[in-house]
């Protein structure tokens, strides 16, 4: 099994945070978005994997540092890992074409902007699972309409009028995706664009007009990392579902004085905690100071110093110091507030 994880995009949506590190490597609960995406999806398939391959986007943007994150992450799961990419930012399609010549064999495709749990056995009759979550919403996703034996037999983009309230959240398997690659291939030779992008569903849709079959696969949770409330959000539940699955979020090097950890918190490693009340759902980066605050529900990370705060919903970056008493603040890289 191969993890084939399109990520080149810049991340607007979550700046100033992304500014400086691509989105999927801005930690959540202590852990890179797509380190805990690729580990879970992993988990999920309960099979050996044999190549991790990403796709990134411009070497200026996506450096050493992030190649060298990536490929750690493909070794801890025993994999191969490749790196690809995009030159430029022409759509979905385009993208895991960039990574044609690991387009073989039976793989998952996951695009590494969002968080799953789930438990369940991949059906693997099917040419295709398409991952889906019942949401409130349809009209503002893509959804999958679906035939009276639960096949897939449309991708529905933002539908006016209902079609199914399942949305498709962007995780994909294929038994074969050398026949998607195959069928994108077409799309890209022919010119056959939505917005000016070539997409994944065109190379879908094409398969499913040759009778292939496509399923919908249902996750529990589906946690987005769009933009810094979303983020936030989904660090506090992230933080939830590991403290029932037992793990130890509090590193032992956290030093303490006259400190009140309220639990689930992530707190990492070399971390000082001061006068200072933490949580509950805050996750604290590594060589991070913390004193004379009271902080819930934020995400703080690596190397800053925070000092006579009151955060609540507060998302803040690396290397920051801040000193005030803002509340519901979003603070990039390398920002100074005294």
């Amino acid at each position: 099994m191969k993890i084939i994880v399109p990520m080149a995009g810049r991340g607007s949506r979550l700046r100033p945070h992304t500014l400086t590190v691509p989105k999927p490597l801005i930690p959540v609960a202590g852990k890179p978005i797509v380190h805990r995406l690729v580990s879970d999806i992993a988990k999920v398939l309960g099979e050996p994997i044999e190549e991790v391959a990403f796709i990134l986007g411009d070497p200026a943007f996506f450096g050493d540092d992030v190649v060298e994150s990536l490929m750690e992450l493909a070794k801890e799961l025993g994999a191969k890992g490749s790196i690809y990419r995009q030159d430029e930012p022409l759509g979905t399609g385009h993208a895991i074409m960039s990574a044609k010549d690991s387009l073989s064999g039976p793989a998952v495709i996951a695009y590494a902007d969002t968080l799953i749990r789930a438990n369940f056995d991949l059906d693997k009759s099917a040419d295709s699972v398409i991952w889906v979550k019942q949401v409130e919403r349809p009209e503002a996703f893509g959804v999958v309409k679906l035939s009276k034996d639960n096949h897939i037999v449309e991708l529905v983009e933002k539908p006016q009028e209902f079609v199914s309230d399942l949305a498709v959240i962007g995780i994909y398997y294929f038994k074969d995706v050398g026949v998607l690659k195959s069928e994108l291939q077409h799309v890209l030779d022919n010119d056959i664009t939505n917005g000016g992008e070539y997409q994944i569903n065109d190379g879908i849709k094409r398969m499913m007009e040759k009778g292939m079959k496509f399923v919908p696969g249902q996750v529990d949770e589906w946690m987005d990392c769009g933009n810094k409330n979303v983020t936030v959000e989904t660090n506090q539940r992230m933080l939830g579902f590991l403290e029932k699955d037992g793990e130890n979020l509090i590193a032992d090097t956290v030093k303490t004085e006259n400190a009140n950890i309220i639990e689930p918190c992530f707190i990492g490693e070399n971390v000082v905690l001061k006068n200072t009340t933490v949580g509950p759902f805050v996750s604290v980066g590594a060589n991070t100071i913390l004193e004379n605050s009271t902080i819930k529900n934020s995400l703080i990370q690596n190397n800053t110093k925070i000092s006579n705060a009151n955060l609540d919903n507060a998302m803040i970056g690396n290397h920051v110091v801040f000193n005030g008493n803002f509340e519901a603040i979003s603070i990039g890289d390398y920002s100074v507030l005294e």
